[in-house]
């Protein structure tokens, strides 16, 4: 067997697919630069937010990245696909929507707090744990303070970086109720606000509200995008080990 087979993963995309998503359209350039340069072969699929409130949806793949592009057609699609890789050790990775939806599935499962709400699905909620921003980070740039000694610090490679947003929401309270159990909030903007989460008893479990994937033009992946490529393989070798 080639090295290159032995570097083939699959991976799960989650999110409603559309042409006017820049984080979406990036998805072919970042898939073939990690295949080129890092020899990680990624097989993906995307799996529309409906298509994921089956049972099974994700359940087999070697990663899951819940991508941008909220609302989702369907939230509790979203939420199910967060709780199987949670749940099942499945390398995940959420950006933007898809980091404020794992801290809506933690939240809700592991926490107990079965009333939060995203203040964008449900503007009405009386327990929102994700809320509109103070100041839009649509379009924005913004440094990142990372904490050292985490998931994300091993994987950036710095206490600090600059990171791409096109983000309205961010979460707002029970942060103190999601460290008691278990959940990491390992980088920080300038003002304190968290922009990255982590669980560190789970293989490979990151969130950022930024978007990596829009990092650079596409041809040189994020250090997070191919930390991700790194577990899946990782995950894959695992389960389907070469004879």
């Amino acid at each position: 067997m080639t090295d290159i087979a032995v570097h083939t993963a699959t991976l799960a995309l989650v999110g409603d697919r559309s042409p006017n998503v820049a984080s979406h359209t990036r998805i072919p350039l970042l898939l073939d630069a990690l295949a080129r340069r890092d020899r990680l072969v990624l097989d993906a699929y995307w799996i529309p937010s409906e298509d994921a409130e089956a049972p099974d949806a994700v359940r087999g793949f070697d990663a899951v990245w819940v991508l941008p592009g909220s609302p989702y057609r369907s939230e509790a699609g979203v939420l199910a696909a967060v709780r199987t890789a949670r749940e099942e050790g499945i390398p995940f990775l959420g950006t933007c929507g898809g980091f404020q939806h794992a801290l809506l599935e933690f939240a809700r499962n592991a926490c107990g707090l079965t009333e939060v709400a995203h203040a964008e699905n449900d503007p009405g909620a009386k327990d929102p744990l994700i809320e509109p921003l103070a100041c839009s980070l649509v379009g924005h740039e913004a440094p990142v303070a990372v904490e050292p000694g985490t998931l994300a610090h091993a994987v950036i490679g710095a206490d600090r970086t600059v990171e791409r947003y096109v983000c309205a929401y961010g979460p707002s309270r029970h942060l103190d109720t999601l460290r008691a159990h278990g959940m990491r909030f390992s980088g920080h903007d300038l003002e304190g606000q968290v922009r990255v989460a982590e669980l560190p008893d789970h293989p490979f479990f990151l969130a950022t509200l930024f978007q990596p994937e829009l990092h650079g033009d596409g041809s040189r992946p994020h250090p997070i995008v191919r930390a991700l490529g790194r577990a899946a393989v990782a995950h894959a070798s695992a389960a389907r080990p070469t004879a």
